[in-house]
């Protein structure tokens, strides 16, 4: 008779993953817009890119150079400042209460890598 082998730990349940940088930056780069009271074609105008190509940076579905990113960034009165700050205050306010938070420099590390 075959020996039964005992069945394998459950496993942990795992936290549900950060969103994707794309579609944190597009989020940021949509309401920076929209703030301002500008449509995709004046931004896209400005920053030198079509408007498809700005239109599918704000639905995250562009992996945008910095380049780009930093074009838009300009056609908005924005800096990299501006947006790496605010991706930082938007993963903060959803990230679960039980999360561990970094510190100042902690943070700086975490954004660069």
């Amino acid at each position: 008779m075959a020996e039964l082998l005992p069945l394998p730990p459950e496993r942990p349940s795992f936290a549900e993953p950060d969103p994707l940088w794309r579609h944190l930056v597009g989020e940021r780069l949509r309401r920076a817009r929209r703030e301002r009271g500008e449509t995709l074609a004046e931004v896209a105008r400005r920053a030198g890119i079509s408007v498809q190509y700005l239109s599918e940076m704000e639905r995250g579905r562009k992996e945008a150079s910095s380049e780009m990113i930093a074009a838009v960034l300009g056609a908005l009165g924005e800096s990299l400042l501006d947006l790496t700050a605010g991706v930082a205050d938007d993963l903060r306010r959803s990230a679960p209460a039980s999360a561990p938070s970094l510190s100042g420099g902690a943070q700086a590390l975490a954004l660069a890598a």
